[in-house]
């Protein structure tokens, strides 16, 4: 089966998809990333003693941030005016998870605004901790749920 690049013209150039002739419908996405850093980075986060301020509250709104902007960083994506943005951490021993969900009632999904909040808020969570920790890893990036749309349901299986 061959899958055709919706991105791309016949002639391989990038072009911006034409969602104009498709219904509006509500679209969600949910997506998650890790920053791994040592178990004293991750008690100064949550003990709120990080000099540069409350680490998980300026970077959920970096994340809310980022996912209202998406279009302006990633070329081919469509503006939307999104419904709601929820961004989560998880607090674990050496790690914090990064959960987003974006929702929207429009043309297109929001696949994108879900990661781009998840990358951004990791990235905060790093800028503000980098001078106790510059070993962080951001990692494990991905897609966890998607729905609406024509491709439907997505759900990514359990590690």
């Amino acid at each position: 089966m061959e899958t055709k690049l919706t991105h791309v013209d016949d002639e391989g150039r990038a072009r911006m998809v034409n969602v104009g002739e498709k219904p509006a419908t509500k679209r969600r996405a949910r997506a998650r990333c890790r920053v791994a850093m040592a178990p004293a980075t991750v008690r100064a986060i949550v003990a709120n003693e990080i000099s540069k301020g409350d680490v998980l509250s300026v970077a959920r709104i970096a994340g809310i941030q980022a996912a209202k902007r998406t279009s302006d960083m990633i070329p081919l994506c469509h503006p939307l005016m999104l419904t709601s943005i929820v961004v989560e951490f998880q607090v674990e021993d050496a790690s914090i998870v990064v959960e987003s969900e974006v929702e929207v009632n429009d043309r297109t999904g929001v696949e994108m605004e879900a990661l781009h909040a998840c990358s951004v808020a990791a990235l905060t969570i790093y800028d503000m901790c980098k001078a106790i920790d510059k070993d962080m890893v951001i990692g494990e990036l991905a897609l966890w749920e998607k729905s609406g749309g024509r491709s439907g349901e997505y759900r990514r299986a359990a590690d």
